[in-house]
């Protein structure tokens, strides 16, 4: 499989989960697997796609540790993520520049990781993109903007410059001139995994999930 070799995955991972009541994080992926988790399978889906993973956390830190270090992906600690996701995204992109890497696939741990597939086509458009001057790849299923999103330097320094009062989205539509939005057929670029009935929803039948 391809690589753009500067091309770093960043995994936000350091929410409370409070609506599910327990961290989503480790939660089995898919449903019935006695071996992954959220966290494993996204760390293992970008790693076919990129050489380094990182993994943001907050208070999770030592839960969260041994499945970070098990497959292979480097800890980020968000020192205050009571400041909210923004600023986890912000820890993560620092931490791209400072490894030397200036793009980005991030992703949110809470959302199930996508199809491979999926990932491959949004490698293969943003590297086009840049090619067209763009800064950003952003899925799109059915009209709604999703995960995993592609961007480099340009939109990483947008989003270290921007207030910590600001958010991705603000900082996304101010540049989206800049960024070209994908369709694809996945929903689960678009899948949200909020609460325990949301969970159990998801079942070996649904066509969601992976076989």
């Amino acid at each position: 499989m391809g690589r753009i070799s500067s091309l770093c995955g960043v995994i936000l991972a350091a929410g409370e989960s409070s609506r599910m009541g327990r961290d989503k994080a480790q939660m089995p992926w898919p449903p019935s697997s006695t071996t992954e988790t959220f966290l494993s399978a996204a760390i293992r889906l970008f790693f076919s796609y990129v050489d380094v993973v990182l993994v943001v956390v907050g208070k999770n830190e030592a839960d969260l540790t041994p499945t970070v270090y098990a497959n292979g992906a480097a800890l980020v600690v968000n020192p205050d993520p009571t400041r909210g996701q923004f600023s986890s995204l912000r820890v993560g992109l620092q931490e791209v520049l400072n490894r030397g890497s200036d793009a980005a696939m991030v992703t949110l741990v809470d959302r199930p990781p996508v199809r491979a597939e999926t990932i491959a086509t949004l490698e293969a458009a943003f590297e086009q993109a840049t090619m067209q001057r763009r800064w950003a790849v952003i899925p799109e299923y059915q009209g709604k903007h999703g995960h995993p999103i592609l961007f480099g330097r340009e939109l990483l320094e947008a989003f270290l410059r921007a207030p910590e009062t600001s958010d991705a989205r603000a900082v996304e539509h101010e540049h989206q001139s800049k960024i070209e939005y994908l369709p694809v057929d996945d929903p689960l670029t678009v899948l949200n995994v909020n609460t325990p009935e949301e969970y159990a929803a998801l079942n070996l039948q649904s066509p969601l999930l992976p076989s």
